[in-house]
């Protein structure tokens, strides 16, 4: 067997992952190792403005194809991905984050070498990412091999963030070529444990009528897509989801019920949830976010829980178990039960959860542009299989809200919530599925965080269409207090003027936009041109926001209690 670099051998196990293209930022401790990702065949290096973005477009880029990498260098580097990472480990999105650091020799001599501490200590940074990892090593020349596959393995069965520290000398150390592929994620659940699991579901559905589902962001990163359609073509279940699982279930089958944010919910999604004899949590943990502050009710005791590597029936716990595993159980339980048809199964889910009957009106061509008429101008607009990608905030909770198109992705952060995420974000989706175009959705507060992306979008020929709301400031904090304070302010930028201030020259399109009839031209233009990066800066008044944002701010008010 022939003997290759470390280097080489991580690059061999990141192809084996789907992974095509590494982010991140050059720095001297992982120049040598960025000279073997420039020449290794079937990886392209995207260099990124910094290193939070390149974690934030590692975390978009996972997100659809299951993996992804980020190279920054030691200390100054990696903490500034760190939050990117967390907010990956926070959303279940496995990205492997590696770090170019001092010679092995430098370290052991504790020697106060630039981007230390300067107090001879080398783990301080590791520790921070132990935190926010699944799996950490640092590689030597002896335990590269090992290591680097332990931390891979960990990465894609719990998928989540793992770290690797590289020192400079041990990227050319010799080590032997892999002698196998990595294993499979995950070994098939002990027979014992899955039978004990089938009896405990069959007893608890033995006297349901109506079954129902509630999908959440777990289910897709554990690949559950295809397992979740068997499920609902066995038998007349109704699906809800999560908004961090919007996009999982086909939102044209007679199974969808729609967005489930407790309280806040439409009647069809809270009557799925709620008012059904067996839910089955599909990957779908509780949180404030997802749950409209906590104001859900589950029926009580007839819920299956199924978890990665656990599940619980009524109040029996069964770890272990393989969630995909399952779910194919349950699947067979379901058919064999010859459930009647659900009252208003196969009938439209509206999209209001405040009024069921109203729809957005497109305005007229000198009317003032408001959410209501953007997010309707969005809905026609989007093409199938696109990606629509939706900052935290005014744009998410109205995105949560739109049908989507057949084969059409969903890209948000909505338990982390870091905003300025979804830019870089986007430049790791159109990456990822080159075949699908990006459409994103960012607020004007947002996107100054990370603007400086465009760039590395038009330096890679990418055609994303981004779509900015200029509301004035951070409308989604003066929902929630602060409404005239002017901690919520921003500088009013250009925003048209940023692909050409970013290089991006003839390679974009740009719009400003203050009516529907405009924002419907804008749309037009970027269906008639695939090839480029279309940005419309949309002109919304500064108070306006989503329904479902307007009520959900009053609840994280009550949640953040500020006092008088």
């Amino acid at each position: 067997m022939p003997d290759i670099t470390v280097g080489e051998y991580l690059l061999r196990r990141l192809r084996e992952l789907d992974i095509e293209h590494v982010f991140g930022v050059p720095g001297d401790y992982n120049l040598g190792f960025l000279d073997q990702v420039l020449d290794f065949p079937g990886l392209d290096w995207v260099g990124t403005c910094n290193e939070l973005d390149a974690g934030y477009a590692a975390d978009g880029y996972s997100r659809l194809r299951g993996a992804a990498a980020v190279v920054t260098t030691f200390g100054v580097g990696e903490l500034s991905a760190v939050n990117a990472v967390a907010g990956s480990y926070a959303e279940s999105v496995p990205v492997v984050a590696v770090t170019g650091m001092p010679a092995t020799a430098v370290a052991a001599a504790r020697t106060p070498v630039h981007h230390t501490l300067m107090d001879g200590e080398y783990d301080h940074f590791g520790r921070m990412f132990a935190e926010v990892t699944v799996a950490r090593a640092t590689l030597t020349t002896e335990n590269a091999p090992a290591e680097i596959d332990r931390v891979l393995r960990a990465l894609r069965r719990h998928r989540k963030p793992v770290h690797l520290n590289l020192p400079t000398d041990v990227v050319l150390a010799r080590v032997p070529a892999p002698a196998a592929p990595l294993p499979a994620a995950d070994t098939p659940t002990d027979p014992d444990l899955l039978r004990a699991f089938r009896s405990a579901a069959a007893h608890l559905l033995a006297d349901a009528r109506t079954v129902s589902v509630l999908a959440g962001h777990e289910a897709d990163r554990h690949g559950l897509r295809g397992p979740l359609a068997d499920l609902l073509d066995a038998a007349p279940v109704r699906a809800a989801v999560y908004s961090t699982g919007k996009g999982l279930v086909d939102e044209h089958t007679a199974a969808f019920a729609g967005v489930y944010t407790g309280e806040f919910s439409t009647k069809p999604a809270r009557i799925a949830v709620e008012d059904t004899d067996c839910l089955i949590l599909a990957g779908a943990p509780v949180t404030d976010t997802v749950t409209g502050g906590f104001s859900h009710h589950f029926p009580a005791g007839r819920t299956i829980d199924l978890r990665p590597h656990r599940a619980t029936v009524g109040r029996a716990e069964f770890p272990g178990i393989i969630m995909a595993d399952a779910l194919r159980a349950l699947t067979g339980l379901i058919r064999e039960m010859h459930l009647p048809e659900p009252p208003g199964y196969g009938q439209p889910v509206n999209s209001s959860p405040q009024d069921e009957t109203a729809q957005p009106t497109r305005g007229t061509a000198t009317q003032t542009l408001t959410q209501d008429q953007l997010w309707a101008a969005v809905s026609d607009f989007l093409p199938k299989s696109s990606v629509l990608v939706a900052e935290q905030g005014t744009a998410f909770f109205g995105a949560q809200e739109l049908p989507l198109p057949e084969d059409t992705r969903f890209i948000g952060q909505p338990m982390w919530g870091s905003i300025g995420y979804t830019l870089p974000a986007t430049l790791g989706t159109q990456l990822a599925a080159p075949n699908r175009r990006s459409v994103l959705v960012i607020g004007d507060g947002s996107l100054q965080l990370t603007a400086q992306e465009l760039g590395t979008l038009t330096r890679h020929s990418l055609s994303p269409v981004i779509i900015i709301i200029n509301n004035d400031g951070y409308t989604v904090e003066r929902a929630i207090h602060g409404a005239t304070a002017s901690y919520n302010d921003i500088a009013p930028w250009n925003y048209t003027a940023l692909p050409a201030a970013f290089g991006g020259d003839d390679r974009c399109v740009t719009r400003r936009v203050t009516t529907p009839a405009e924002l419907t031209d804008a749309l037009s233009l970027a269906t008639a041109t695939p090839d480029r990066l279309v940005l419309i800066e949309a002109v919304l008044p500064r108070n306006d926001a989503p329904e479902l944002l307007t009520a959900l701010a009053g609840r994280f008010a009550e949640q953040n209690d500020y006092g008088a």
